[in-house]
């Protein structure tokens, strides 16, 4: 899967389809679903169109049994990105990182959500050079890209924002929800299981 799944927000079953695909890149990256998730999303809540991150990571937290680090009151940056990055890759086992963050690009694709394997590059839209993190990413294009991007970002409206995290929020709940809690509660009933002997 060298191509981005890439689905406009208008598009009619957006959700749906934004689910399937990501449950696609989930299959392809861990077939046998013995590596839980750890959700990052990267973002500030200081900048409209930057806080596509913080959104989906206060929305998606209590709708899944799994670690989310960036929300609105505790966000990733670039600040802290590089702690965060390191906290998460000393975990074990090495869980499957899932990286949000909101991205700049052509007039024609803004409003849409892109998923696909491999890492995220965090600030490469406002020329930031910034670790890469994560196994697979979901990138919202919030606006476009070419000029003034530090501009551009702070004033992306809201309401765009809001609703790209919306639906990034429950597509990939549901997603983790169907791919991973099936073999999560084997997992504990087993630890239970094996704790009361």
């Amino acid at each position: 899967m060298e191509e981005k799944l890439r689905v406009s927000l208008d598009k009619p079953g957006s959700i749906a389809l934004l689910q399937k695909n990501i449950l696609a890149v989930l299959d392809l990256l861990n077939p046998a679903k013995n590596r839980c998730p750890v959700i990052v999303c990267i973002g500030t809540d200081r900048c409209t169109g930057d806080a596509l991150g913080p959104l989906v990571g206060t929305k998606i937290n209590p709708m899944i049994p799994f670690e989310v680090y960036g929300t609105l009151s505790e966000p990733v940056h670039a600040r802290n990105l590089i702690s965060y990055r390191e906290k998460v890759l000393a975990q074990k086992p090495l869980p499957l990182i899932i990286a949000i963050d909101a991205s700049l690009g052509p007039m024609n694709r803004v409003g849409s959500i892109n998923v696909g394997p491999g890492p995220l590059y965090p600030g490469r839209g406002v020329k930031k050079e910034l670790p890469p993190i994560g196994d697979m990413h979901i990138t919202g294009l919030v606006n476009i890209s070419g000029f003034w991007e530090h501009l551009v970002l702070q004033s992306t409206r809201l309401d765009l924002v809001y609703r790209m995290a919306q639906s990034i929020s429950l597509a990939l709940a549901g997603a983790c929800r169907r791919f991973f809690l099936p073999s999560y509660k084997a997992k504990r009933l087993q630890k239970k299981s094996f704790n009361k002997l």
